[in-house]
């Protein structure tokens, strides 16, 4: 043999493509390249949206987390906290009352907060009992005031003080928040008259022979 030029295959061999070609007349491997291409895209097109869905549900998680929290209620106050009562004036003796007893009025105010209710009024001396009108238990807005008129009645002068120094009313007070018992002292007035009623009822000595009662302020 003789002559340059490619081997031709010899009878009864084959050349073989290491490499699929397309076909003219199939369009075999063109149609492989589009299904690739399809799942790729829809493939793409899952892995874009769930990123979508993630990046929401991250910015959502943040905005959730920075929003700003309600604060709660502060709590109510303690009744002791917003109650006041002072001394007002002397009042005159109810009809009924037994000898030798005085009354007075005090002024009852709450500044804020839930209403109180007053359950108890009582006062320091074994010798001395008291009645409220209004009667406890009763309530008191915040931001109002009351007027409350005391009647003590004298029980045995031997335990009472003829010159009360610093004389105090224990009031029991009750709100949304607790019920504490808290002690007034009413001032120097309170005490001068306190002092004379004492003094007009068992007179300069501590017998127990009563003494008209007066009206004092």
């Amino acid at each position: 043999m003789s002559g340059i030029g490619p081997l031709e295959p010899g009878e009864g061999t084959h050349a073989w493509d290491t490499q699929p070609s397309a076909s003219p007349t199939t369009g075999r491997a063109p149609r492989v390249r589009s299904l690739l291409a399809t799942r790729y895209a829809r493939h793409r097109r899952a892995m874009l949206a769930f990123a979508a869905v993630a990046v929401l549900l991250a910015g959502g998680g943040y905005l959730y987390a920075a929003r700003p929290r309600q604060q709660p209620p502060p709590p109510a106050p303690y009744p002791a906290q917003v109650v006041e009562v002072e001394y007002a004036s002397g009042r005159p003796t109810p009809a009924g009352a037994p000898p030798r007893s005085f009354s007075f009025a005090v002024l009852l105010s709450v500044d804020s907060g839930p209403p109180v209710t007053v359950t108890r009024v009582t006062q320091p001396y074994a010798g001395l009992s008291l009645v409220t009108d209004p009667p406890t238990p009763f309530r008191t807005k915040a931001g109002s005031d009351r007027k409350i008129t005391i009647t003590m009645h004298v029980i045995r002068c031997g335990n009472l003080p003829m010159d009360a120094g610093l004389p105090f009313l224990d009031v029991t007070l009750r709100n949304a928040r607790a019920i504490q018992i808290h002690s007034y002292i009413l001032g120097t007035r309170y005490a001068r008259h306190l002092s004379r009623a004492l003094k007009d009822a068992c007179g300069n000595n501590t017998s127990s022979s009563p003494k008209p009662s007066r009206h004092l302020n």
